[in-house]
């Protein structure tokens, strides 16, 4: 019997060879653990995070191992003329990639959730590594192919990681204190440890006190006691001398409002810009989207709160979600709990909040994907037992037993020009207040990644299932053929199908002279709806999910034909 050797029992046999020639014994260096690669070609340690830089060398390591799985494209330039690059992850030998039905991923829109990016990162790295041993992973970018973009929002991504600042949104210039000029207030480093963090003065009538359990901490000074010190906020000058500090720092927008489904002005949903897609970075996901019609699923990547989210995003669009794609994404979500035990499948705007412009909504109604919001990271990842509830002791215990205190800066004295004599110190800006510690990245990166591949796997997959003959009188037959779609995603939402976002199905036959073409009803009693005008390429609203449809021809002659389905979300295939 033949045996498939792996590429790391290759590797190992090619390393053995070469140090018996050598007279040397080898010792193996490892042995595997399940469901992780053994000795991966790129090499990543996930417990920590990148910057641009290493995350652009981690995509391009992929492609040099990887060339007939990993391509890597920019589609297009930031605010800060960065470029925002995706990785499209498929089979390449197994048919073109953008013909397949395809999963969106995409992180870090948010400057300062930068740990999506890494999840999105993990995905491309998991499916790659583990392709050559890995039946399921073979078959699955067979039939699908991811395009993930790690980060779309690189200038609030610099700044994080490589500046001491931390900032939501972009970088685009906005005159958040409307005193005539952009962006001239914002937070300093004044001590120079790398970390903007909090300022606080003595005062025996202070706001607050150092909690007696953390002393790190500053807590609400109980009304029986009296203060200790008044909290000033965060590091920063009074550049503009206006009497306030850091009131006008880089950006101040949110980017995940300037999406162009139900996008509202500013003074009602705060964050949004001037007008849909009017950032850069925005406009670029948009063209690749409107590029790739293929794309039937999206996961985009936030923190915090460990959950789910599911369209809509206003209560305006509840409607919007037909009882059978509220069905799909509700098998979807609810096995995602499963998956990631600690997060939650809920629907945006009636579990969190209304959302205006969002992303998710555009990926939705916009361009008839299956969306999740994933909000990644939550307090009960972290520390377990007496704290449930309090999740603000909780995080102070983490840090004081598991980080060793590690998520702090000390309190030190520092002169100030206004304040005169403060200290400053407090939660540096990769606290688990909001980001993962190094421990517990990769977990959780790999339990999103097989969320979004569950996720994917459930895009339409389509078959002609069977063909069937019948001769007529006068040199007529009747060819009948069933397409069917074995999972859960249909091939077009209800909006879609209402509002005609997306191009039919085309189910074409080709060879002989067509008389008549039908898509059943009824295949029992032979009812059907006709296609009077080119009945040879059958237009199909919809092929459902775990469901089928059923088309007939009527043509003349006994050539050889050919059937083809044509699905823009649904891939192609012949019989």
């Amino acid at each position: 019997m033949k045996k498939i050797l792996s590429c790391t029992w290759i590797f190992a046999l090619a390393v053995c060879a070469s140090a018996a020639l050598h007279g040397q014994t080898y010792t193996p260096q490892y042995f595997k653990a399940s469901g992780t690669p053994v000795n991966p070609k790129v090499k990543v340690s996930w417990n920590r995070y990148h910057t641009n830089a290493g995350i652009e060398a981690i995509c391009k390591e992929m492609v040099k191992a990887y060339p007939h799985l990993v391509r890597l494209q920019s589609i297009g330039k930031s605010v800060g003329n960065r470029d925002i690059w995706v990785l499209t992850v498929s089979d390449f030998s197994k048919g073109n990639p953008d013909r397949k039905p395809a999963m969106w991923v995409d992180a870090n829109i948010h400057g300062n959730e930068i740990q999506g990016s890494e999840m999105a990162l993990y995905i491309a790295w998991y499916l790659t590594e583990n392709f050559h041993e890995n039946a399921y992973i073979q078959e699955l970018l067979e039939q699908k192919t991811f395009y993930i973009a790690p980060t779309i929002n690189p200038d609030g991504r610099a700044v994080f990681t490589e500046e001491a600042g931390s900032l939501r949104s972009g970088i685009f210039p906005v005159d958040n204190d409307r005193d005539g000029v952009a962006d001239e207030d914002g937070h300093q480093d004044l001590n120079g440890d790398g970390f903007i963090t909090q300022m606080r003065k003595k005062n025996s009538n202070g706001t607050h006190i150092i909690d007696p359990n953390y002393p790190n901490r500053l807590i609400p000074t109980p009304v029986e006691v009296r203060g200790q010190y008044d909290l000033l906020g965060n590091e920063g000058l009074d550049v503009d001398g206006d009497g306030r500090v850091g009131e006008d720092g880089q950006g101040g927008y949110d980017p995940n409002r300037d999406y162009g489904y139900n996008w509202q002005p500013n003074f009602i949903q705060s964050g949004a810009l001037k007008y849909p897609f009017s950032l850069p970075e925005s406009q670029a996901v948009n063209n690749f989207l409107m590029a790739h019609p293929n794309i039937a699923g999206g996961q985009y990547f936030h923190n915090s709160g460990a959950m789910l989210l599911s369209p809509p995003g206003s209560e305006m669009d509840a409607n919007n979600i037909s009882r059978s794609d509220r069905a799909v994404y509700d098998a979807i979500g609810k096995k995602g709990e499963e998956i990631i035990p600690a997060y939650r499948y809920m629907v945006i705007y009636r579990d969190l909040y209304t959302v205006y412009g969002g992303a998710t909504d555009w990926g939705t109604f916009g361009r008839g994907i299956f969306t999740f919001s994933n909000e990644l990271w939550h307090a009960d990842l972290m520390y377990r037992g007496a704290f449930q509830g309090d999740r603000a002791s909780m995080m102070e215990e983490f840090n004081k037993t598991m980080l060793l205190g590690d998520a702090y800066v000390p309190w030190t004295e520092f002169d100030h020009p206004v304040y005169g004599k403060i200290e400053i110190g407090g939660l540096k800006k990769n606290s688990p207040g909001r980001l993962h510690p190094g421990f517990l990245l990769e977990a959780d990166a790999h339990r999103n990644a097989i969320f979004v591949i569950y996720h994917a796997y459930h895009m339409p997959q389509l078959d002609i299932a069977s063909v069937t003959e019948k001769t007529l009188e006068g040199g007529y037959r009747q060819i009948t053929a069933e397409i069917t779609n074995s999972r859960l995603i249909p091939t077009h939402s209800s909006f879609d199908i209402q509002n005609k976002v997306e191009r039919p199905n085309w189910i074409s036959i080709s060879g002989p002279e067509v008389v008549v073409g039908m898509v059943m009803q009824d295949v029992y009693l032979n009812q059907g709806v006709e296609q009077k005008v080119n009945p040879q390429k059958l237009a199909v609203a919809n092929i459902p999910g775990n469901g089928k449809v059923i088309v007939r021809w009527i043509v003349k002659g006994n050539q050889r034909y050919s059937i083809t389905v044509d699905s823009a979300k649904g891939g192609v295939v012949s019989k």
